[in-house]
């Protein structure tokens, strides 16, 4: 990038921020081993061994926060804020391009530097709305186009697989036909080879047979290393021949969803080609052409929520049920809360009371158990903040395309969807189709009430003010919620 255009790139970085941040004092410079060009032909650098607690300048990338890129350097956010003392306080996301000092504990067995994919292209977000799977599996020759699969109740196409699993777990559904590709020729092969139809991906695991639960298991690894990468907490690797892999400092999210998906699969030698400029981007390119030109910025400098209410009625009592916890599967990020009517009795049993819209927006979805309310203007839940609600009823559950005031009514909690152990409701986040974690630098803010982590899923409290409403299964006067209207006392 050219130094102008990289001027240009910050102050519109800074612009975009609620707070600008303070130019930086003079910084040391960069070792020429730790300047990467991704994307081209350029040598990959090799990382060297250094002093600890060396100072480098780290470019944010976006999405970044300053707990992750502590994490990624082995150093710990009290160094980095103490090398950047100008940061302002309570910021999100960081800028993309902004400089950071960082200072750096090398640590031996890094992997590779290059930057496989985008984070556009990992996402099902803006990158994605104009991306047609079934059109794209139809213009190919491969058998994927004949491949069916049972999923959420019957059986369907595989190009509806497809678009199921990246939908649920919002993948670009272009990086799902490329794995299909890649592990068994799904979408250039007119016939398949061998247990190709078994298992497309090219995973062979009795317990993941078929289309759809080898997307599933695909999915699952995707998300917990694009959100363990983003939350800090994903920094090694296990192969498949049980060796060791430390993720690249200067990684990107998207590039470590694909290293911790690749891991399961490959050991080392076939793991560090699939990595590598002849592996998986390089048939990437051959599908799609360069991932890089259609690059798409998901996250902004200094992300804020959108303004949100709480999900039920005014002068209605809930039971705060379950702290932040997986947002969809068993996957990260921890981005979800739940939320119960308050029972005589636990169970399933059938409950009048209504999920209402935290803010005004369209619905997006509406189908099996989940509504998705699109807080933007256009109806699609991947571009700008889209709410997630599942085990929502089918009796009374809104339908898609409706228009909502905040309050208005979205359906009854259930236990339809998933596994339930009692009538509920869970509520999840997602920007730009990028699901936000419940706690942290950005976390989930209903009516003023903020979530924090517990020290396991479903753990965890809200807390408003001096009030603090911890997490439980168990309906008691401790963790219920009125919604009370200004000027009212709440309990």
């Amino acid at each position: 990038m050219r130094p102008a255009s990289r001027i240009v790139l910050l102050a519109l970085a800074a612009a975009a921020a609620a707070c600008a941040p303070v130019p930086l004092a003079t910084a040391p410079a960069v070792s020429p081993a730790l300047t990467v060009e991704v994307g081209g032909p350029t040598p990959l650098p090799v990382r060297t061994p250094h002093p600890p607690g060396e100072v480098f300048i780290y470019e944010a990338q976006q999405g970044d926060t300053l707990p992750a890129v502590a994490a990624h350097f082995r150093s710990s956010l009290r160094e980095v804020l103490a090398a950047n003392p100008n940061l302002p306080a309570g910021i999100t996301t960081l800028p993309q391009g902004y400089p950071i000092h960082v200072p750096a504990y090398y640590l031996p067995l890094g992997g590779s530097p290059l930057h496989i994919l985008p984070d556009s292209e990992v996402i099902n977000g803006p990158g994605a709305v104009s991306f047609d799977t079934q059109a794209e599996i139809a213009a190919h020759p491969g058998f994927l186009a004949g491949l069916s699969d049972y999923a959420n109740a019957r059986q369907r196409p595989g190009w509806e697989i497809v678009d199921i699993v990246a939908r649920e777990y919002s993948i670009h559904p272009r990086l799902l036909l490329t794995l299909l590709e890649n592990g068994s020729g799904a979408l250039t092969r007119p016939e398949p080879v061998g247990e190709a139809t078994t298992y497309p991906l090219g995973y062979p695991s009795a317990r993941y047979r078929g289309l759809y639960r080898q997307l599933l298991w695909a999915a699952e690894q995707l998300n917990n290393g694009y959100y363990g990468w983003r939350g800090g907490t994903l920094t090694e690797l296990e192969l498949a021949d049980g060796r060791a892999v430390r993720l690249d400092p200067w990684q990107n999210a998207g590039t470590a969803a694909l290293h911790n998906l690749l891991a399961g699969m490959y050991p080392q030698a076939d793991f560090d080609r699939q990595t590598g400029l002849e592996g998986l981007q390089q048939l990437y390119r051959s599908l799609w052409g360069d991932p890089f030109e259609r690059q798409v910025d998901l996250i902004p400098g200094n992300l804020q929520q959108a303004e949100l209410a709480l999900p039920f009625l005014p002068n209605r009592v809930w039971d705060f049920s379950g702290g932040p916890h997986d947002t969809w599967g068993t996957a990260l990020p921890l981005g979800a809360l739940d939320f119960a009517p308050p029972a005589m009795e636990g169970g399933c049993a059938l409950s009048g009371e209504w999920i209402a819209a935290p803010a005004a927006g369209i619905i997006a979805r509406s189908e099996e158990a989940a509504v998705v309310l699109d807080l933007g203007d256009d109806g699609d839940e991947r571009t700008g903040w889209a709410l997630l609600f599942f085990h929502v009823g089918t009796e009374g559950r809104v339908a898609a395309g409706t228009v909502l005031e905040q309050g208005g009514q979205i359906g009854h909690p259930s236990c339809e969807g998933g596994r339930s152990t009692g009538t509920h409701f869970h509520i999840a986040r997602k920007y730009n189709g990028e699901w936000m974690p419940a706690a942290g630098p950005l976390p989930f803010v209903l009516d003023g009430w903020v979530a924090a982590s517990g020290e396991q899923p479903y753990e965890g409290a809200l807390t408003k003010g001096s009030k603090v409403v911890s997490a439980s299964t168990t309906s008691t006067a401790a963790n219920r919620i009125l919604y009370a209207l200004p000027g009212q006392t709440t309990p």
